[in-house]
């Protein structure tokens, strides 16, 4: 426990270090925000460093070494020095903001210190990075953890680059070099980061969403909306709790609460597999996959979208950080960048608006805007374009439909909210609208667009039958999610500061609270279920394999500490989500062919998969020596894992043939490493 606080703390000071050192390019951004983008520093420093280290080491200027990620630590601390000295906002206000707001910057950060302690000792109950898609994940950042160069190379297709979003896990590796922390204890590390800077990043986008409402003038109302609306974007689930609920004898008993996230595949049929998780969930299953880990830019993205907003003007300058935000969304979760590339216009045109009115300028102005936001993002992203092929294969119409019903209780608290916030601006019609409604306005405009779209569309790739519309579904109402979050703080909020005391009033109140209950009941069913919380193991994600295949395990340990670069390792093939590819995943070296369905979708063809599969076969119970020599130097395999998935996968194993192929570097027990001769 205290070795693990050691490496909490560890990671704590370098965000903190970060997020200190782009304090003054934030206050350029975020110069109205009462907390003047404090809790935002953080994500633009780690998203600033660590394109620069992608780009610079793409553009094979610099290596991806520990000692290239520090020199461009320090040309990031150089450039916000030079910020200080030769902006005139920053240079005549940057001690006044840190002596006016230091309190409000301390309680930001022991917002993102506990959120970040408290999930990372969450996780150490249930730290296996183990199970779902982890091993994918995981692998993606060990195999750029040994990578020197970019792309990295996709460690389950040998001899060739991830096709895939893995910025994001450029990221988690980015973090990990600088601070030295094993990759297996920082995973949960990351993971809990995640959390800690989506929960701070939405309390103060909350809390400046309902300050910059002049109805609202007192700090602690809107200190308590940024809490409400960080809990619902993080914690908070949808109604199903009060669908079982009602459905079970107003009893939770046999909950089960992936079924939230599943609920239409439960009820529909087998036949319209469907997929609405929201953060939550995701912070439970600890995947680091792509849609986690552009939360944090996301709400970046947003905030920096309102800010916009609040100064009701768009300057030259105004143009670069959107647009690397959006090229970072499509390198980490491409579904994100046509999403907030709307919604960004939306706002953006209605900046216009208020400043010229239904005017040919407004519509000019916005066109212009919008075109060289998108053409700069296609340049800050090129060098991936030129290493990738979509995965996608064109727009299609659904043959399933969700009953009303269904989306009722998916989305039937943010129906109520979005219903009481027309009613409540009906009200009081005959008052001007504020920024902040606006912005508001945009962001329920786009979610309600997002949840209909799967309803009529699908973008097709490998799963174009049970599974046609899952993806579409995942990553569209996964933003509705995290807009309808922060839209339902401020509305909650404005609602109760403005009412007077009637009827309506107290009948919505007694709505959204009863509500608001099944929403928060969500996080003590998963949470409890995944975790436990029966014995501390510690933050290492790799434990789990010393108790369930303790000689691989030490095989495993081998690897990582005595084999340096990414030099091919033959390990059995194996399909998805099960616990084959242990070797590559949690190693980072290249194997011939890991998970096949995912090869599949990334590759779009499974015809190298099945070409493999057979050829990894032969390699391991083949009795021509000359032919398994061909297969070997075809591959450029190094070394040969034998171990316990090794055995199971090839009953006809000939161990003989491998001994006439080198020599055995590790063994333990019935788990063995050749290293080639040839």
């Amino acid at each position: 426990m205290i070795n693990d606080f050691i490496y909490i703390f560890s990671w704590w000071l370098l965000f903190f270090s970060i997020g200190l050192i782009s304090l003054p390019l934030t206050f350029i951004f975020f110069e109205k925000f009462f907390d003047h983008g404090y809790a935002l520093a953080k994500i633009i420093g780690i998203l600033i460093i660590s394109y620069l280290s992608w780009l610079l080491v793409i553009l094979k200027i610099l290596p991806f070494a520990n000692w290239s990620l520090w020199l461009i630590v320090s040309l990031f601390f150089c450039l916000n020095l030079f910020l200080i000295k030769k902006t005139t906002f920053i240079k005549k206000s940057f001690k006044q903001i840190i002596k006016n707001n230091w309190r409000v910057f301390l309680l930001e950060e022991i917002i993102f210190f506990f959120c970040l302690t408290i999930w990372s000792f969450v996780r150490g109950f249930q730290p296996e990075i183990h199970g779902l898609e982890k091993f994918m994940d995981y692998g993606f950042v060990n195999s750029i953890l040994r990578s020197f160069s970019f792309p990295p190379i996709d460690m389950w297709l040998s001899g060739n680059n991830i096709n895939y979003y893995y910025f994001g896990h450029l990221v988690t590796a980015v973090l990990i070099k600088i601070s030295s922390i094993p990759s297996s204890i920082a995973y949960n590390l990351m993971i809990a980061s995640l959390f800690a800077l989506s929960f701070s990043a939405s309390f103060s986008l909350g809390a400046n969403l309902i300050r910059a409402n002049k109805k609202i003038k007192n700090k602690r109302v809107f200190i308590l909306g940024g809490f409400l609306t960080a809990f619902l974007l993080t914690l908070g689930g949808n109604l199903h709790p009060l669908w079982y609920w009602l459905t079970h004898k107003l009893s939770f008993l046999g909950y089960w609460y992936p079924d939230a996230t599943r609920f239409i595949v439960e009820l529909f049929g087998a036949a319209d597999n469907t997929i609405h998780e929201f953060p939550l969930y995701s912070f439970v299953v600890a995947d680091l996959h792509g849609h986690l880990l552009n939360l944090p830019f996301v709400l970046l993205f947003l905030s920096l979208v309102f800010s916009f907003l609040i100064k009701k003007k768009l300057s030259a300058i105004n143009i670069v950080l959107p647009s690397l935000l959006l090229g970072i969304f499509y390198l980490t979760n491409a579904w994100d960048l046509p999403i907030y590339f709307l919604l960004l216009g939306l706002t953006v045109f209605w900046i216009n608006y208020l400043n010229h009115g239904y005017d040919w300028q407004t519509i000019k102005k916005t066109f212009f805007f919008m075109v060289g936001v998108l053409a700069l993002a296609i340049i800050f992203t090129l060098p991936f374009h030129f290493n990738f092929k979509s995965m996608a294969s064109g727009l299609s119409l659904v043959d399933f439909h969700s009953p009303g019903w269904m989306l009722l209780v998916l989305w039937g608290f943010p129906l109520i909210i979005t219903l009481s916030w027309f009613l409540f601006l009906r009200k009081f019609k005959k008052e001007k609208l504020l920024n902040s409604d606006y912005f508001i306005l945009i962001m329920l405009l786009v979610s309600w667009l997002l949840i209909i779209i799967p309803e009529v569309f699908y973008l097709k790739d490998i799963y174009i039958h049970s599974y046609q519309r899952a993806n579409t579904m995942f990553k569209f109402t996964y933003q509705s999610f995290a807009m309808f979050s922060l839209a339902e703080g401020y509305i909650i909020i404005n609602i109760l500061a403005n009412y007077k005391k009637t009827i309506l009033k107290f009948l919505s109140l007694i709505i959204i609270l009863f509500l608001i209950i099944f929403v928060f009941l969500y996080p003590y069913f998963a949470i409890r279920s995944f975790y436990g919380f029966q014995k501390y193991q510690g933050l290492d994600g790799l434990t789990y394999l010393e108790k369930l295949y303790p000689d691989d395990y030490q095989g495993i340990l081998w690897l990582r500490k005595q084999i340096p670069g990414q030099p091919v390792i033959l390990e059995a093939v194996g399909e998805s989500y099960t616990d084959f590819t242990r070797v590559s995943a949690n190693t980072g070296l290249p194997t011939v062919l890991g998970w096949r369905v995912h090869e599949w979708l990334w590759r779009g063809s499974f015809d190298e998969a099945s070409k493999r599969t057979e050829e990894v076969k032969e390699i391991y119970e083949g009795k021509d020596i000359n032919n398994i020599k061909n297969l070997l130097r075809k591959y450029q395999i190094k070394f040969i894992f034998v171990g316990n998935m090794e055995r199971q996968a090839y009953p006809q194993l000939e161990e003989e043939q491998l001994l006439k192929l080198g020599k055995i570097v590790f063994s333990s027990n019935q788990t063995r490493i050749y290293q080639l001769d040839f």
